[in-house]
């Protein structure tokens, strides 16, 4: 047997050295996250934030618990709902889902 048929199988088998192709994939499972996750919960979480800083007195909102009013006073924080006649809840601002087109509530009783 000469030296190079024992050598060639053993630096064949040799692994090879990391490399780019080793950080590729989390590079691109990270951008793929990204895009398919961060991105749209970050547009999302704005869209809501623009809706809030746009209530008015007399808009027709419907909070995340599924209540139905209109806005009769705005503070920092909080916002007064009037559910019926001479009814008022207090409310977080953040907890409020939508902002319903006029009329709505009115059509609904």
């Amino acid at each position: 047997m000469n030296l190079m048929a024992i050598l060639l199988p053993v630096a064949q088998a040799a692994p090879a050295a990391p490399g780019m192709g080793t950080f590729l994939l989390p590079i691109a499972l990270i951008a793929v996250m990204y895009f398919l996750m961060i991105r749209p919960q970050m547009k999302r979480q704005k869209e809501h934030k623009a809706m809030l800083d746009k209530i008015s007195k007399g808009d027709e909102v419907l909070t995340s618990g599924g209540i139905a009013g209109v806005v009769t006073d705005i503070g920092d924080n909080f916002v007064t709902v009037e559910v019926a006649d001479n009814v008022r809840i207090r409310v977080q601002k953040g907890s409020i889902g939508n902002v319903l087109p006029k009329g709505t509530l009115k059509s609904a009783a």
